[in-house]
């Protein structure tokens, strides 16, 4: 909390309000109920700081503050947006009326998630953005702009019949430009999926289905266009029935693919299982 003074006064209320929304909870020592209101709001405000700024007048020590904003009675919560008061709080308050008064004005958790899912996506931090996309669509699975990430998030990680699921989902009045840009994306990444390089070496395993090195060099290209499972599903017979040499080099390759995957992802996770149940 900062408390708001003569000396800072023009920097909190006029300049930070510019960028900030800054909420002041006016209170006194002998108002009890101003003393809780204040102190509720801090709590709440807490965990958005960069959102908004909480601040406190001492009506007994700052008077002069308390007239400029015409305080008639306490406890008494204002919402400060550019210099200008936009809401406010006025009498006893139960934690109801504080969360529904806050919920109008601080970003909800699946916001937050978006943006960071956004930062993440720019960054290609491709794992992070599915963690903080994914949770996001776990809090609202209806909203579009949440969607249209988690199906770019999904392209880029070769999950196109997920991303295709969802994609045909959105309604639309949402299929806006980053949406015919994602279809546009799907539709690259379905045709990389089935590459000539890919169909080559399919035909050439079809008639030599024991060649070992054939199937290491589908495996590659099928994990480079993220067919991930067709690579791992390729890689695991080849741990299973090979030799010794065969064995460990499949099994170099078996484990280069899982490393690549997601923390958490499906496909990982079952050939995990598979792996740890063929070892032991």
């Amino acid at each position: 909390m900062t408390a708001i003074t003569l000396e800072n006064f023009e920097q909190i209320v006029l300049e930070e309000s510019k960028t900030t929304l800054v909420l002041v909870a006016f209170w006194a020592d002998q108002i009890t109920e101003s003393v809780e209101l204040r102190d509720k709001l801090a709590a709440k405000v807490a965990p958005f700081s960069e959102q908004m700024l909480m601040a406190t007048v001492d009506c007994q020590t700052q008077q002069q503050i308390a007239q400029q904003f015409g305080i008639q009675g306490l406890p008494t919560a204002i919402l400060v947006k550019d210099g200008q008061p936009l809401d406010g709080l006025s009498g006893p308050q139960t934690d109801e009326t504080i969360a529904a008064f806050l919920d109008k004005h601080l970003p909800k958790a699946q916001d937050m998630l978006l943006t960071k899912a956004q930062a993440a996506l720019a960054e290609n931090k491709l794992n992070d953005a599915l963690t903080e996309i994914s949770q996001a669509h776990q809090l609202d699975a209806q909203r579009a702009d949440i969607k249209l990430v988690l199906i770019d998030v999904y392209i880029q990680l070769g999950k196109t019949a997920d991303a295709q699921t969802l994609l045909d989902t959105i309604t639309m009045v949402d299929q806006d430009s980053y949406y015919q840009a994602l279809v546009a994306k799907l539709e690259l990444a379905n045709q990389a999926a089935n590459s000539p390089e890919i169909q080559a070496l399919e035909a050439k395993l079809a008639s030599q289905p024991n060649d070992i090195e054939i199937q290491h060099q589908l495996a590659a290209q099928y994990s480079q266009v993220n067919r991930h499972e067709d690579a791992l599903t390729l890689l695991f017979r080849l741990v299973q029935a090979g030799d010794a040499d065969t064995k460990d080099h499949s099994k170099t390759l078996f484990l280069d693919i899982l490393k690549a995957l997601p923390d958490g992802d499906p496909i990982a996770s079952k050939y995990r299982r598979k792996l740890y149940t063929l070892m032991y």
